[in-house]
């Protein structure tokens, strides 16, 4: 087992939050279009959204018709768009901005895993769980969290070649084992022994769920695409109702210094389809349940000689699930003329991420007095995001 994981006692709350993160720097402009605007659309002659081919959306705006999965969202209410949203610093290292934006600033651990401490109660033995290979940092500090590629990664796997029998002694070992270690550790008195079967327990869920049984209400995922897989996951466990308060999963590779219609139209089409099949999946479990998609910064206003975009500032963010007063692009949405535009030609930070992920965390149990701990040193104006 190669899962990386600190486990706590159980709880019982059926909110869950998901964290989508764009790592590269993904274009907001891009993802939702500003087509309206003349100026958007001579900054970038080649690489603008045409009008013809956007989805419309509120106003001036529209979809990049790769996130039509996401269209019924937007009209049954349940998705809202945040334009102009990033952080405060104006570095263009991706590393630093995602160090920045994963902490809430300069803070020890991530604002994540201070929501979850800050909130208290007692967290199940799969409270936070991350799709990858180790702990984001937005997890960091979190009481209960486990990271990893797959939930295959905590039980024995039948090996390709592998026979039949020669898996089923295995696995006939490895109960053997787990029952001798848990009787072993049931002899201690102190918290080794809560440890340890609250390890046990969280295998004990995780075997418990069908992998390979189909999603519910009809919903379909990409079996080769890893960040499907890592959504079904997640909608895996909260069916399966392990406690599960947060979970994050990345969807890399959207540095579009080059090509940029090349490189991103797929991811972005993974995005909407991703995100579609996870809502569809849940269903009614989506009333307790909330999406923020979010990433480091935007790109640059104006187009590149190499048909990509450069680093910039503000990007775009989405909420979806529950509560949310969505069908809405929340603004002020100023335009795209030159005095207008931040430094180089960046879209201005019009909304700190942090006054974005506020009400979402309140959402889910965060007690106002709570939020400058969770965000310290930072002035928070929420957004209205739930009606």
């Amino acid at each position: 087992m190669n899962a990386q994981a600190t486990l706590s006692p159980e709880r019982d709350d059926p909110r869950t939050l998901v964290v989508v993160f764009l790592r590269g720097g993904a274009d907001g402009l891009t993802l939702v279009a500003p087509v309206g605007d003349d100026n958007y659309h001579r900054a970038r002659p080649r690489l603008a959204v045409k009008n013809k081919d956007a989805l419309p959306l509120e106003g001036m705006f529209g979809f990049h018709p790769n996130l039509r999965p996401l269209e019924p969202a937007w009209k049954e209410g349940d998705l809202a768009i945040i334009h102009g949203a990033g952080g405060e610093s104006d570095t263009r290292s991706h590393f630093e901005a995602q160090d920045l934006m994963e902490h809430g600033g300069v803070a020890a651990g991530g604002w994540l895993g201070r929501f979850l401490r800050a909130r208290g109660g007692s967290p199940s033995p799969l409270s936070a769980v991350a799709l990858s290979p180790t702990l984001p940092e937005m997890l960091s500090g979190a009481p209960g969290a486990a990271a990893f590629r797959t939930l295959d990664e905590f039980a024995l796997s039948k090996r390709e070649g592998e026979s039949l029998e020669k898996f089923a002694l295995l696995r006939r070992g490895e109960q053997m084992l787990h029952r001798e270690l848990r009787r072993l550790y049931e002899l201690e008195s102190d918290g080794l022994r809560a440890a340890a079967t609250n390890t046990f327990e969280a295998m004990r869920r995780i075997e418990s769920i069908d992998r390979i049984a189909p999603a519910a209400n009809g919903a379909t995922y990409d079996d080769k695409d890893d960040f499907a897989q890592g959504l079904r996951q997640v909608a895996q466990l909260i069916r399966a109702d392990v406690g599960l308060d947060a979970a994050s999963v990345d969807l890399h590779g959207w540095d579009s210094h080059f090509t940029q219609e090349t490189l991103i139209e797929p991811l972005i089409a993974r995005l909407g389809k991703g995100l579609a099949a996870f809502r569809q999946d849940l269903g009614p479990r989506m009333a307790a349940t909330t999406v923020v998609v979010m990433t480091e910064f935007g790109r640059r206003v104006r187009e590149n000689s190499a048909f990509g975009t450069d680093h910039g500032r503000g990007s775009a963010m989405f909420v979806m699930g529950g509560g949310v007063h969505g069908g809405r692009v929340i603004g002020p949405w100023k335009g795209l003329g030159d005095d207008l535009l931040e430094g180089p030609g960046d879209v201005p930070v019009l909304h700190n991420y942090r006054s974005v992920l506020a009400p979402v965390l309140t959402r889910h149990g965060a007690a106002q007095e709570d939020l400058p701990r969770i965000f310290p040193d930072f002035a928070l104006t929420p957004l209205e995001l739930f009606g």
